[in-house]
């Protein structure tokens, strides 16, 4: 009975023991759980339960133009902060407050009255505000450093830049597609809460894991955004247009040196516009891109050897019928060479080389061209365009003169430098490196080529019949510059009227081209939006592009492709080609030397400048050409010989 009693007794100490062996086996799992495995959690947890995270305004860093001049930047400034518990008298302190604010005082009572014991007032003041509220020394109310992006060029670069909202994200250009290189690590103000969670006071400013944004350095160039920003804004409020864009870009790399757009907008005071205002329509908007689309038709057919600069096309003398449409000719002309349906910018003549490619010719060269595709640009928002996948009916020959398909600005500047370089499609962009905080380059990007177009001999037929478009008798004389040659294309399209979904009466006027053009430097751009009065790009958009190219060039210290005076004498007996010497003349003069003893001077009254210079090439004559028009002087007399002394010139003046 006895060893019955003792062995219940021992089965009893057993599980007693057991019971709490396994009790502190547990609790001690626990506390390894909890002070071990989720002990950092604890303490965030512990810290948020006695402690408030109050978020600043991180620094952003620097966007700079490539020659380093700062286009945005983060200015560090005060904000204002209340803590209500501090504060005795709330209504005197609004009162006073209020006015420096611009706000109303009840608003401000009610604010400092919530029910939180810390609260902004106002962020991210002006230093004169600052130095007022300071200078009153008010109980319970406080100031911390944020930054507040700023930008000094106020409208320059707008639409490229973008801008930031209150946190401060990027919220459209470069500082959108580049928030998160752009944007450094949040900073932090800690508040002290009572065990009621309730705020008692700022216990200190804290920044943690803060360092300020990596610096973006773009390709734009600041006084060439500046220029052209400044001849598009003249174009568009000269011809009471709705609006306008340009670009200037690199012909051989893809850099962007310009954007601009006009109406533009304030970044710094952002709020006040609408989206469409600040919208960069450069990239996001296509349109109907006229007969700029010519060149790449050009260049497409004699890539393929289905055609010559010569060969001749029945121009129809202005009318030509295609199905149930019929094609105008502004200017109607019976036969034009493919050089002169460039120059004349002749749609019946680009539709027939149109119909001699073929739909499935024509389409793949238009896609490798870029149309119908993004470019790539780092900015947001870039618009594909829209070239058809499948044509109907007289799709082939509308097309072929650039209506019913869209194309960006991007697309067309991207595309007119292909021909520029020597037949290589380059991929745009704008920024060129990126800095760390310390000033070293944590990246950089180099020209990229996309692929081979057209071959390099296509490409320089191209660039010389578009030449021709911006001498005497084109449609593109205004873009011309003394000094340079300049290869270009007028494009003037029909807009599809929103409603009737037709095509009305409103155009789209634009120049494109690059210079010079036997070694191109800058591929330019400008497209002006429902001018009125004259509808016609060579009107309305080239003179913007002459003093946007003049102006860029003379900035650059590019120096003219004409023979000057000095170097006249050293190449006399090289007599340049017609075309050359008639645009570096222009508005300009050459000291000639004379040619063979007993060479006459033929009559050259009333010849045009061009004609001049083909009878001096054909006669191996040179001779000083002042002025610019038609022939009105020369010397010596026509008749005469020209010897080896004295002056021989021809005078130049419009005629009436």
């Amino acid at each position: 009975m006895r060893d019955e009693r003792e062995k219940w007794a021992r089965i009893r100490i057993i599980m007693i023991g057991t019971f709490f062996g396994l009790l502190f086996l547990s609790v001690t799992c626990r506390a390894f759980y909890l002070q071990i495995i989720k002990h950092e959690d604890m303490v965030k947890k512990a810290e948020k339960q006695h402690q408030r995270i109050v978020p600043l305004t991180p620094a952003r860093g620097a966007i700079m133009d490539r020659n380093g001049t700062p286009l945005a930047v983060s200015v560090e400034m005060d904000s204002c902060y209340a803590e209500p518990r501090h504060i005795n008298d709330i209504e005197g302190t609004a009162a006073v407050l209020a006015p420096i604010f611009g706000t109303q005082r009840h608003e401000l009572v009610k604010k400092i009255s919530s029910a939180r014991n810390f609260v902004w007032l106002e962020r991210r003041m002006a230093p004169e505000m600052t130095a007022r509220i300071k200078n009153m020394k008010l109980r319970g109310i406080g100031f911390v450093k944020e930054n507040k992006r700023f930008y000094p060029n106020v409208e320059v670069a707008a639409h490229v830049l973008g801008f930031t909202g209150q946190d401060p994200n990027g919220l459209e250009g470069i500082e959108l597609k580049y928030d998160a290189t752009i944007l450094g690590n949040t900073g932090y103000m800690i508040t002290e809460r009572d065990n009621l969670g309730r705020d008692i006071a700022v216990k200190s400013t804290v920044i943690k894991n803060a360092s300020p944004g990596k610096n973006v350095i773009l390709t734009l160039d600041k006084n060439i955004q500046y220029i052209t920003e400044k001849e598009l804004a003249r174009a568009v409020t000269e011809n009471s247009a709705k609006g306008g864009m340009a670009l200037v870009m690199e012909s051989d790399t893809g850099k962007i040196l310009a954007m601009a757009n006009f109406p533009t907008f304030n970044p710094n005071a952002h709020a006040r516009y609408t989206q469409a205002q600040m919208r960069n329509r450069t990239v996001a908007d296509s349109f109907e891109p006229g007969s700029t689309f010519k060149i790449f038709v050009v260049a497409a057919a004699l890539e393929e050897k289905i055609v010559k600069p010569t060969d001749m096309f029945n121009c129809e003398n202005g009318v030509y019928r295609v199905a149930d449409r019929i094609i105008h000719d502004d200017h109607p002309h019976p036969r034009l060479s493919v050089s002169d349906v460039l120059k004349y910018s002749s749609n019946i003549g680009a539709a027939k080389i149109g119909f001699r490619l073929g739909e499935e010719r024509l389409s793949r060269y238009l896609h490798n061209f870029g149309f119908g595709e993004r470019t790539g640009i780092d900015l947001p928002g870039e618009s594909p365009g829209n070239l058809k996948k499948r044509w109907y009916g007289v799709d082939l020959a509308t097309i072929a003169f650039g209506q019913g398909v869209s194309t960006s600005a991007m697309q067309l500047a991207s595309a007119v430098s292909t021909i520029a370089n020597g037949g290589n499609l380059m991929k745009p962009y704008l920024v060129e490196r990126i800095l760390d905080d310390n000033g070293h380059v944590s990246q950089k990007f180099e020209p990229q080529v996309v692929r081979r177009v057209v071959s390099p001999e296509t490409a320089q037929k191209v660039a010389r019949m578009m030449e021709t478009v911006t001498t005497e008798g084109g449609t593109g004389t205004k873009a011309a510059v003394d000094g340079f040659r300049v290869a270009g294309k007028t494009g003037t399209a029909q807009k599809v009227d929103a409603v009737t979904r037709r095509y009305g009466s409103k155009r789209t006027a634009s120049f494109i081209g690059f210079i010079p053009a036997e070694k191109p430097k800058l591929t330019i751009v400008v497209i002006v939006d429902e001018p009125q009065g004259s509808k016609y790009g060579g009107v309305v958009a080239a003179p913007a592009f002459h003093s946007i190219a003049m102006n860029s060039l003379a900035y650059l210290k590019i120096i003219p492709t004409g023979e000057t005076r000095t170097t006249a004498h050293k190449n006399a007996a090289k007599t340049p080609a017609p075309q050359q010497q008639e645009v570096a003349l222009e508005g300009g003069s050459i000291d000639a030397m004379p040619g063979e003893d007993g060479a006459i001077m033929p009559n050259f009254h009333g010849m045009s400048m061009r004609r001049v210079l083909q009878v001096m090439e054909k006669k191996g004559i040179n001779i000083r050409l002042m002025g610019s028009g038609r022939a009105m002087e020369q010397n010596p007399p026509p008749g005469h010989k020209i010897r080896g002394i004295g002056e021989v010139w021809i005078k130049f003046a419009p005629s009436a």
